[in-house]
């Protein structure tokens, strides 16, 4: 059985597909790409989270989001049971040896011509849920939110979610958008515990959070004994420690989603699988320790 959770007034599957993986530096063909999409799509998961800057050195532009919808249109199944997310707010430049650096980019006029080209990409009139990516510091964090409201006043997006937040920047976007907000999208995993803060606001406000990154990143090194205590209980489970994972972060609440990167089928469908594996008040003691 497939765990479903809402988001707002969405449905979805409480795993879904987190698509950086397959079109920044690192990628695999693209025909593994697209086969990596449909084979989520066909287990079951009914979510997609892409981003305007999802692209490599040498690509085009919102390569990502040019697959996501690639991958929907070949697609054979129910296009309308699947959220799509999407971000903007943020570029991809690259120094001289190829290395990707994220510049920030909160100007109003830019956020809207950002989020306007996003759902040209996405080959949709309305963008499902329109993430604000992360903070621009050289612009006020409202200025940047009253954009993302325009872009749902023209209908441009439907709902909204922010990234890479703060309790502050989050009750700034919630002043701006109200129950137009539906979602934050954070880092959080073994390795990175330290936005339990808006994990926990988020329960308490009835707002969605997604973890990126839920299995640690494959961008940066981290310590791997973090995640020795996953593994102890999946060798007992006999499943993978990324399941385990997985199905801690879900098992936080009911607002709780996480989107795995993956490169190839086979690393998705094992991760979602974790929507079945219900874990022991004792495990869970263990895990949060």
């Amino acid at each position: 059985m497939t765990l479903q959770r809402n988001i707002g007034p969405f449905t979805t599957t409480a795993i879904g597909i987190g698509e950086m993986g397959l079109t920044i530096e690192g990628y695999p063909s693209h025909e593994q790409a697209l086969e990596t999409i449909h084979a989520g799509l066909d287990a079951g998961a009914r979510m997609i989270d892409t981003a305007w800057a999802y692209y490599a050195p040498g690509e085009e532009e919102q390569t990502g989001e040019k697959l996501t919808r690639e991958a929907l249109d070949s697609w054979n199944g129910p296009r309308d049971e699947v959220l799509v997310a999407t971000k903007i707010g943020l570029r991809r430049d690259f120094d001289e040896n190829g290395k990707p650096i994220w510049p920030r980019d909160g100007k109003p006029e830019h956020l809207l011509e950002y989020g306007k080209q996003s759902a040209m990409a996405l080959g949709v009139d309305t963008i499902d849920l329109l993430y604000m990516h992360r903070h621009d510091p050289e612009v006020p964090y409202s200025e940047s939110i009253e954009a993302v409201r325009q872009l749902l006043d023209e209908g441009v997006a439907r709902y909204a979610g922010v990234s890479n937040v703060t309790i502050e920047q989050l009750d700034i976007a919630r002043g701006i958008l109200g129950d137009r907000l539906i979602a934050v999208q954070n880092q959080y995993s073994p390795v990175h515990r330290e936005t339990r803060d808006t994990l926990d606001y988020c329960a308490k406000l009835g707002l969605a959070f997604v973890c990126w990154s839920p299995l640690g990143g494959f961008r940066h090194p981290y310590d791997e004994h973090l995640f020795d205590p996953f593994r102890e209980v999946a060798a007992a489970r006999g499943v993978s420690y990324q399941q385990v994972t997985l199905a801690w972060e879900l098992a936080q609440g009911d607002h709780m989603f996480v989107i795995p990167g993956c490169h190839r089928p086979a690393t998705f469908l094992d991760s979602f699988k974790a929507g079945d594996l219900v874990l022991t008040d004792e495990e869970l003691a263990k895990l949060n320790a």
